[in-house]
Protein backbone atom coordinates (compact mmCIF):
# COMPACT_ATOMS: atom_id res chain seq x y z
CA UNK A 1 0.00 0.00 0.00
CA UNK A 2 1.22 3.36 -1.12
CA UNK A 3 1.06 6.31 1.42
CA UNK A 4 0.95 9.38 -1.14
CA UNK A 5 0.54 13.06 -0.20
CA UNK A 6 -2.45 14.68 1.18
CA UNK A 7 -5.59 14.36 -1.50
CA UNK A 8 -6.99 17.61 -3.29
CA UNK A 9 -10.14 19.22 -1.77
CA UNK A 10 -12.41 22.27 -3.09
CA UNK A 11 -13.23 24.48 -0.19
CA UNK A 12 -15.76 27.42 -0.06
CA UNK A 13 -14.27 30.64 0.25
CA UNK A 14 -16.56 32.02 2.20
CA UNK A 15 -16.95 29.64 5.21
CA UNK A 16 -14.25 27.02 4.60
CA UNK A 17 -16.17 23.90 4.28
CA UNK A 18 -16.54 21.31 1.02
CA UNK A 19 -17.85 22.30 -2.15
CA UNK A 20 -19.54 19.95 -4.47
CA UNK A 21 -20.59 20.38 -8.16
CA UNK A 22 -24.26 20.82 -8.66
CA UNK A 23 -25.33 19.02 -12.03
CA UNK A 24 -28.73 21.24 -12.03
CA UNK A 25 -26.62 24.40 -11.97
CA UNK A 26 -23.72 23.28 -13.66
CA UNK A 27 -22.09 25.34 -11.01
CA UNK A 28 -19.93 24.47 -7.61
CA UNK A 29 -22.20 24.36 -4.97
CA UNK A 30 -21.25 25.34 -1.40
CA UNK A 31 -24.26 23.16 1.26
CA UNK A 32 -23.58 25.03 4.21
CA UNK A 33 -23.82 28.93 3.65
CA UNK A 34 -25.62 28.67 -0.08
CA UNK A 35 -22.86 29.82 -1.99
CA UNK A 36 -21.83 29.14 -5.64
CA UNK A 37 -19.00 29.39 -7.74
CA UNK A 38 -18.17 28.97 -11.33
CA UNK A 39 -15.78 26.38 -12.23
CA UNK A 40 -12.76 29.57 -13.24
CA UNK A 41 -13.83 31.23 -9.80
CA UNK A 42 -12.48 27.91 -8.17
CA UNK A 43 -9.20 27.47 -10.15
CA UNK A 44 -8.35 31.02 -9.25
CA UNK A 45 -9.40 31.01 -6.14
CA UNK A 46 -7.48 27.81 -5.75
CA UNK A 47 -3.87 28.71 -7.10
CA UNK A 48 -4.59 31.52 -4.92
CA UNK A 49 -4.52 29.29 -2.06
CA UNK A 50 -1.85 27.26 -2.63
CA UNK A 51 0.59 30.14 -3.13
CA UNK A 52 -0.76 31.38 0.71
CA UNK A 53 0.76 30.47 4.25
CA UNK A 54 0.36 26.72 5.25
CA UNK A 55 0.26 27.40 8.81
CA UNK A 56 -2.07 25.11 10.86
CA UNK A 57 -1.83 22.73 8.21
CA UNK A 58 -0.71 19.42 9.06
CA UNK A 59 -0.06 15.87 7.49
CA UNK A 60 -1.50 12.74 9.22
CA UNK A 61 0.60 9.82 9.32
CA UNK A 62 -0.50 6.37 9.42
CA UNK A 63 0.68 4.40 13.12
CA UNK A 64 -0.60 1.25 11.90
CA UNK A 65 2.30 -1.66 12.33
CA UNK A 66 0.42 -4.19 10.23
CA UNK A 67 1.69 -5.41 7.31
CA UNK A 68 -0.10 -5.63 3.92
CA UNK A 69 0.90 -8.20 1.42
CA UNK A 70 2.67 -7.57 -1.49
CA UNK A 71 -0.50 -8.30 -4.06
CA UNK A 72 -2.89 -6.30 -1.25
CA UNK A 73 -0.50 -3.08 -1.36
CA UNK A 74 -0.42 -2.39 -5.38
CA UNK A 75 -4.00 -2.57 -5.54
CA UNK A 76 -4.68 0.12 -2.34
CA UNK A 77 -3.78 3.80 -1.42
CA UNK A 78 -4.04 5.29 1.79
CA UNK A 79 -5.13 9.41 1.73
CA UNK A 80 -5.59 11.96 4.80
CA UNK A 81 -8.19 14.07 4.67
CA UNK A 82 -7.17 17.74 4.96
CA UNK A 83 -10.50 18.63 6.25
CA UNK A 84 -10.95 16.18 9.32
CA UNK A 85 -7.32 13.96 9.44
CA UNK A 86 -9.10 10.48 9.32
CA UNK A 87 -7.70 8.30 6.69
CA UNK A 88 -9.28 7.07 3.14
CA UNK A 89 -8.71 3.48 1.63
CA UNK A 90 -9.50 3.68 -1.94
CA UNK A 91 -8.11 1.94 -5.00
CA UNK A 92 -5.24 2.05 -7.19
CA UNK A 93 -8.18 3.14 -9.35
CA UNK A 94 -10.19 5.46 -7.79
CA UNK A 95 -9.66 9.63 -8.78
CA UNK A 96 -12.70 11.52 -6.74
CA UNK A 97 -14.64 9.97 -3.86
CA UNK A 98 -15.68 11.39 -0.42
CA UNK A 99 -14.56 11.38 3.11
CA UNK A 100 -16.44 8.20 5.19
CA UNK A 101 -15.93 10.62 8.08
CA UNK A 102 -16.79 14.09 7.82
CA UNK A 103 -18.51 13.49 3.85
CA UNK A 104 -16.20 15.73 2.51
CA UNK A 105 -15.50 15.53 -1.49
CA UNK A 106 -11.96 14.69 -2.60
CA UNK A 107 -10.13 14.27 -5.86
CA UNK A 108 -7.38 11.96 -5.24
CA UNK A 109 -4.82 13.87 -7.62
CA UNK A 110 -1.80 11.23 -6.70
CA UNK A 111 -3.80 8.39 -8.33
CA UNK A 112 -3.34 9.45 -11.46
CA UNK A 113 0.18 11.50 -11.56
CA UNK A 114 2.09 10.06 -14.56
CA UNK A 115 -0.97 8.44 -15.99
CA UNK A 116 -2.81 10.89 -19.02
CA UNK A 117 -5.09 13.79 -18.33
CA UNK A 118 -8.11 13.40 -19.67
CA UNK A 119 -9.52 15.61 -22.56
CA UNK A 120 -12.98 15.71 -21.42
CA UNK A 121 -15.60 15.30 -18.88
CA UNK A 122 -19.48 15.59 -19.30
CA UNK A 123 -20.76 17.16 -16.06
CA UNK A 124 -24.30 15.26 -14.49
CA UNK A 125 -27.01 16.61 -15.38
CA UNK A 126 -29.33 13.85 -13.43
CA UNK A 127 -29.72 13.97 -9.45
CA UNK A 128 -29.70 11.59 -7.13
CA UNK A 129 -33.26 12.13 -6.63
CA UNK A 130 -34.05 11.67 -10.16
CA UNK A 131 -31.74 8.23 -10.63
CA UNK A 132 -33.95 6.86 -7.59
CA UNK A 133 -37.03 7.82 -9.74
CA UNK A 134 -35.53 6.64 -12.53
CA UNK A 135 -35.54 3.27 -10.80
CA UNK A 136 -38.56 3.30 -9.22
CA UNK A 137 -40.58 3.61 -12.51
CA UNK A 138 -38.42 0.91 -14.34
CA UNK A 139 -39.39 -1.51 -12.00
CA UNK A 140 -43.04 0.04 -12.49
CA UNK A 141 -44.38 -1.24 -15.78
CA UNK A 142 -42.40 -4.75 -15.94
CA UNK A 143 -45.29 -7.49 -16.27
CA UNK A 144 -43.36 -10.15 -15.39
CA UNK A 145 -41.40 -8.89 -12.16
CA UNK A 146 -42.12 -10.61 -8.94
CA UNK A 147 -44.82 -8.45 -7.37
CA UNK A 148 -42.67 -8.98 -3.71
CA UNK A 149 -39.72 -7.69 -5.67
CA UNK A 150 -40.08 -3.98 -5.16
CA UNK A 151 -41.47 -4.59 -1.54
CA UNK A 152 -38.41 -7.16 -0.42
CA UNK A 153 -35.74 -5.60 -2.09
CA UNK A 154 -33.72 -2.66 -1.08
CA UNK A 155 -30.93 -0.48 -2.31
CA UNK A 156 -27.90 -1.54 -1.19
CA UNK A 157 -25.50 1.09 -2.91
CA UNK A 158 -26.01 4.25 -5.00
CA UNK A 159 -22.90 5.71 -6.94
CA UNK A 160 -22.78 8.51 -8.58
CA UNK A 161 -19.36 7.73 -11.04
CA UNK A 162 -17.39 9.54 -13.28
CA UNK A 163 -16.38 6.40 -16.04
CA UNK A 164 -13.05 6.31 -17.79
CA UNK A 165 -13.93 6.79 -21.80
CA UNK A 166 -11.63 6.31 -24.58
CA UNK A 167 -13.00 7.79 -27.51
CA UNK A 168 -11.95 6.97 -30.96
CA UNK A 169 -11.98 9.03 -34.22
CA UNK A 170 -11.44 7.56 -37.62
CA UNK A 171 -12.14 7.19 -41.46
CA UNK A 172 -13.48 3.96 -42.85
CA UNK A 173 -13.35 3.09 -46.38
CA UNK A 174 -16.24 0.04 -47.43
CA UNK A 175 -15.90 -2.06 -50.59
CA UNK A 176 -18.92 -4.59 -50.67
CA UNK A 177 -19.65 -7.14 -53.14
CA UNK A 178 -23.28 -8.67 -52.96
CA UNK A 179 -25.69 -11.59 -55.10
CA UNK A 180 -29.37 -10.33 -56.15
CA UNK A 181 -31.71 -12.80 -57.41
CA UNK A 182 -34.83 -11.46 -59.08
CA UNK A 183 -37.41 -14.56 -59.75
CA UNK A 184 -40.08 -14.07 -62.16
CA UNK A 185 -42.94 -16.45 -62.53
CA UNK A 186 -45.74 -17.45 -65.07
CA UNK A 187 -47.55 -20.33 -66.70
CA UNK A 188 -49.83 -21.34 -69.54
CA UNK A 189 -51.98 -24.36 -69.66
CA UNK A 190 -49.10 -27.28 -69.47
CA UNK A 191 -46.36 -25.81 -67.42
CA UNK A 192 -45.42 -23.79 -64.32
CA UNK A 193 -42.25 -21.41 -65.54
CA UNK A 194 -39.55 -19.65 -63.10
CA UNK A 195 -37.17 -17.75 -64.25
CA UNK A 196 -34.08 -16.35 -61.77
CA UNK A 197 -32.04 -13.50 -62.84
CA UNK A 198 -28.94 -12.98 -60.90
CA UNK A 199 -27.13 -9.58 -60.44
CA UNK A 200 -23.80 -8.71 -59.09
CA UNK A 201 -23.79 -5.23 -56.68
CA UNK A 202 -21.06 -3.20 -56.01
CA UNK A 203 -21.28 -1.24 -53.37
CA UNK A 204 -18.34 1.34 -51.94
CA UNK A 205 -18.70 4.27 -49.81
CA UNK A 206 -16.66 6.04 -47.00
CA UNK A 207 -18.00 7.14 -43.29
CA UNK A 208 -16.63 9.52 -40.52
CA UNK A 209 -16.37 7.86 -37.15
CA UNK A 210 -16.51 10.47 -33.93
CA UNK A 211 -16.23 9.92 -30.57
CA UNK A 212 -16.88 6.23 -30.48
CA UNK A 213 -16.66 5.58 -26.65
CA UNK A 214 -15.20 2.35 -25.51
CA UNK A 215 -15.16 2.54 -21.34
CA UNK A 216 -11.67 2.29 -19.96
CA UNK A 217 -12.50 0.13 -16.87
CA UNK A 218 -12.34 -3.47 -16.12
CA UNK A 219 -14.46 -3.41 -13.37
CA UNK A 220 -17.46 -2.58 -15.68
CA UNK A 221 -18.84 -4.71 -17.94
CA UNK A 222 -18.44 -3.94 -21.57
CA UNK A 223 -21.96 -4.85 -22.99
CA UNK A 224 -23.46 -2.47 -19.34
CA UNK A 225 -21.99 0.29 -20.67
CA UNK A 226 -23.20 -0.23 -24.65
CA UNK A 227 -26.21 -0.15 -23.20
CA UNK A 228 -26.49 2.78 -21.71
CA UNK A 229 -25.20 4.99 -24.74
CA UNK A 230 -25.05 7.08 -26.17
CA UNK A 231 -23.58 10.15 -24.97
CA UNK A 232 -23.85 13.66 -26.29
CA UNK A 233 -20.44 14.58 -27.28
CA UNK A 234 -21.98 18.24 -27.54
CA UNK A 235 -21.77 18.57 -24.07
CA UNK A 236 -18.10 17.86 -23.46
CA UNK A 237 -16.35 20.41 -21.82
CA UNK A 238 -12.46 20.61 -21.24
CA UNK A 239 -11.89 18.32 -18.01
CA UNK A 240 -10.67 20.48 -14.58
CA UNK A 241 -10.87 18.57 -11.43
CA UNK A 242 -13.56 20.55 -10.01
CA UNK A 243 -16.16 18.44 -11.77
CA UNK A 244 -15.33 15.43 -9.60
CA UNK A 245 -16.01 17.04 -6.55
CA UNK A 246 -19.04 15.36 -4.88
CA UNK A 247 -18.28 12.13 -7.23
CA UNK A 248 -17.06 9.29 -7.20
CA UNK A 249 -14.18 8.68 -10.27
CA UNK A 250 -12.07 5.98 -11.49
CA UNK A 251 -9.24 6.00 -13.61
CA UNK A 252 -8.69 3.82 -16.71
CA UNK A 253 -7.24 0.43 -16.18
CA UNK A 254 -7.70 -0.36 -19.85
CA UNK A 255 -5.06 1.26 -21.36
CA UNK A 256 -6.35 2.30 -25.14
CA UNK A 257 -3.90 0.05 -27.31
CA UNK A 258 -6.12 -2.47 -25.54
CA UNK A 259 -9.24 -1.26 -26.21
CA UNK A 260 -8.60 -0.43 -29.93
CA UNK A 261 -9.55 -4.20 -30.98
CA UNK A 262 -13.25 -3.42 -29.73
CA UNK A 263 -13.17 0.14 -31.38
CA UNK A 264 -12.37 -1.39 -35.03
CA UNK A 265 -15.12 -4.19 -34.40
CA UNK A 266 -17.83 -1.84 -34.07
CA UNK A 267 -16.54 0.76 -36.29
CA UNK A 268 -16.51 -2.51 -38.69
CA UNK A 269 -19.49 -3.82 -38.09
CA UNK A 270 -21.31 0.02 -38.36
CA UNK A 271 -19.90 0.01 -41.59
CA UNK A 272 -20.83 -3.06 -43.04
CA UNK A 273 -24.65 -2.55 -41.45
CA UNK A 274 -25.00 0.63 -42.96
CA UNK A 275 -23.85 -0.61 -46.34
CA UNK A 276 -26.10 -3.17 -46.51
CA UNK A 277 -28.94 -0.84 -46.12
CA UNK A 278 -28.02 -0.06 -49.77
CA UNK A 279 -28.77 -3.02 -51.50
CA UNK A 280 -31.78 -5.63 -52.76
CA UNK A 281 -33.06 -7.26 -48.93
CA UNK A 282 -33.07 -10.43 -51.09
CA UNK A 283 -29.21 -10.18 -51.90
CA UNK A 284 -25.94 -12.63 -50.47
CA UNK A 285 -23.13 -11.36 -48.97
CA UNK A 286 -20.08 -11.97 -51.49
CA UNK A 287 -17.36 -10.23 -50.00
CA UNK A 288 -17.05 -7.27 -47.83
CA UNK A 289 -13.75 -5.56 -46.83
CA UNK A 290 -13.41 -2.38 -44.58
CA UNK A 291 -10.31 -0.48 -43.80
CA UNK A 292 -9.37 2.42 -41.71
CA UNK A 293 -7.20 5.56 -41.46
CA UNK A 294 -6.20 8.65 -39.53
CA UNK A 295 -7.43 7.02 -36.48
CA UNK A 296 -7.06 9.20 -33.23
CA UNK A 297 -8.37 8.83 -29.58
CA UNK A 298 -8.98 10.58 -26.73
CA UNK A 299 -9.62 10.36 -22.95
CA UNK A 300 -12.71 11.05 -21.20
CA UNK A 301 -15.08 11.12 -18.00
CA UNK A 302 -18.25 10.53 -18.58
CA UNK A 303 -21.44 10.17 -15.86
CA UNK A 304 -22.71 6.70 -14.76
CA UNK A 305 -25.10 6.54 -11.54
CA UNK A 306 -24.43 2.62 -10.43
CA UNK A 307 -27.79 1.50 -8.44
CA UNK A 308 -27.41 -2.41 -6.67
CA UNK A 309 -29.99 -3.93 -4.95
CA UNK A 310 -30.56 -7.35 -3.74
CA UNK A 311 -33.42 -9.67 -3.45
CA UNK A 312 -33.19 -13.77 -2.14
CA UNK A 313 -29.80 -13.26 -1.68
CA UNK A 314 -29.08 -12.19 -5.13
CA UNK A 315 -27.05 -8.75 -6.81
CA UNK A 316 -28.87 -6.95 -9.06
CA UNK A 317 -27.31 -3.97 -10.86
CA UNK A 318 -28.73 -1.50 -12.32
CA UNK A 319 -26.92 1.74 -14.86
CA UNK A 320 -28.18 4.97 -16.06
CA UNK A 321 -26.91 7.46 -17.69
CA UNK A 322 -25.96 10.46 -16.22
CA UNK A 323 -26.13 12.76 -18.90
CA UNK A 324 -29.57 11.52 -20.64
CA UNK A 325 -31.43 9.57 -18.03
CA UNK A 326 -31.34 6.25 -19.79
CA UNK A 327 -31.68 2.96 -17.46
CA UNK A 328 -30.69 -0.38 -17.91
CA UNK A 329 -30.61 -3.51 -15.96
CA UNK A 330 -31.13 -7.25 -15.49
CA UNK A 331 -34.32 -8.09 -13.57
CA UNK A 332 -35.88 -11.49 -11.90
CA UNK A 333 -38.72 -13.24 -13.13
CA UNK A 334 -41.73 -14.58 -11.94
CA UNK A 335 -41.60 -18.13 -13.33
CA UNK A 336 -45.63 -19.15 -12.40
CA UNK A 337 -46.26 -15.61 -14.41
CA UNK A 338 -44.47 -16.79 -17.27
CA UNK A 339 -45.80 -20.07 -17.67
CA UNK A 340 -49.57 -18.96 -17.33
CA UNK A 341 -49.00 -16.01 -19.63
CA UNK A 342 -47.21 -18.65 -22.36
CA UNK A 343 -49.90 -20.72 -21.66
CA UNK A 344 -52.88 -17.64 -22.87
CA UNK A 345 -50.39 -16.54 -25.83
CA UNK A 346 -50.22 -20.55 -26.79
CA UNK A 347 -54.45 -21.06 -26.16
CA UNK A 348 -55.17 -17.52 -27.78
CA UNK A 349 -53.01 -18.63 -30.59
CA UNK A 350 -55.00 -22.29 -31.05
CA UNK A 351 -58.45 -20.32 -31.12
CA UNK A 352 -56.97 -18.34 -33.86
CA UNK A 353 -55.65 -20.89 -35.68
CA UNK A 354 -59.44 -23.06 -35.41
CA UNK A 355 -61.21 -19.99 -36.61
CA UNK A 356 -59.21 -19.79 -39.57
CA UNK A 357 -59.72 -23.44 -40.24
CA UNK A 358 -63.21 -22.94 -39.96
CA UNK A 359 -63.53 -19.59 -41.84
CA UNK A 360 -61.60 -21.49 -44.74
CA UNK A 361 -64.13 -24.46 -44.67
CA UNK A 362 -66.78 -22.13 -44.56
CA UNK A 363 -65.71 -20.16 -47.77
CA UNK A 364 -64.56 -23.39 -49.59
CA UNK A 365 -67.98 -25.43 -48.75
CA UNK A 366 -69.96 -21.65 -50.13
CA UNK A 367 -67.85 -21.74 -53.12
CA UNK A 368 -69.05 -25.50 -54.22
CA UNK A 369 -72.54 -24.25 -54.15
Amino acid sequence: MTQTQPLQTYTCPNCSRAVYFDSESQRLHCPYCDAELSLDSMAFYHEAMKEGSQEGKMRWESASTHNWSQEEAGAMRQYSCQSCGGEILTSEHTIATSCPFCDNPVVLTENVQGDQKPDFVIPFKISKEEAKAALEAFLTDKFLLPKVFKEESHLDEMKALYVPFWLFDAKAQIDGHYTTQEIREWSDFDYVYTQVTYYLEIRKGNMQFEHLAVDGSSSLADDLMQSIEPFDFTEAVPFQSAYLAGYLADKYDVEADESQEVANQRIQETAKEQLRQTVYQASSIESEQVSLEEGTYHYALYPVWLLTTTWQGQRYLFAMNGQTGKFVGDLPVDKQVYRRTFALLATLVALVLMLLYSLIGLFGLGGGF
